[in-house]
């Protein structure tokens, strides 16, 4: 299989068939290359990925997501309008969280961490000069699923 340039899918190089990675629970789609870039809480190679157009690098060992934090709403306006069913149980946040010194995966400078301001009571981490956000296994889904904001009109 090769992964053809637009990075979204792959093609049989022998019955030119075309591969679409399945989206995980929290709308990401995982293809198996490794990125120049570690993961900051594993150290292992961050995996490219996409969720919707926009591409993301993802942990195959610890399941967080690096994205561009500017992206980052585009990504939850375009899951919670997707959102059906019920909202899950509020949850508070965890914070112990806060305590927890990452390093960026780019220009390794400590990242910032801190509660995020919208929906799901997650702690989040960036790096400000890098303009990289890190979310935890099952954040995205907390943000997406989260009560507050109407989710089809969020964004």
């Amino acid at each position: 299989m090769t992964l053809n340039p637009d990075r979204r899918f792959y093609t049989c190089e022998y019955c030119t068939s075309l591969y679409f990675p399945e989206e995980n629970p929290d709308g990401v789609r995982v293809l198996d290359e490794a990125s120049s870039l570690d993961c900051p809480v594993c150290q292992l190679p961050l995996l490219h990925a996409w969720v919707d157009d926009t591409a993301v690098l993802y942990c195959g060992r610890c399941r967080g997501l690096l994205l561009n934090q500017y992206v980052f709403l585009a990504i939850i306006g375009y899951l919670r309008s997707r959102a059906s069913g019920p909202p899950a149980p509020l949850r508070s946040l965890n914070q112990d969280e806060l305590k927890r010194a990452l390093t960026c995966p780019s220009c390794h400078k400590p990242m910032s961490t801190h509660p995020y301001g919208g929906p799901g009571n997650i702690v989040v981490d960036n790096c400000p000069k890098c303009q990289l956000l890190w979310l935890d296994t099952g954040e995205l889904r907390r943000v997406i699923t989260s009560p507050g904001w109407d989710r089809g009109q969020w964004g």
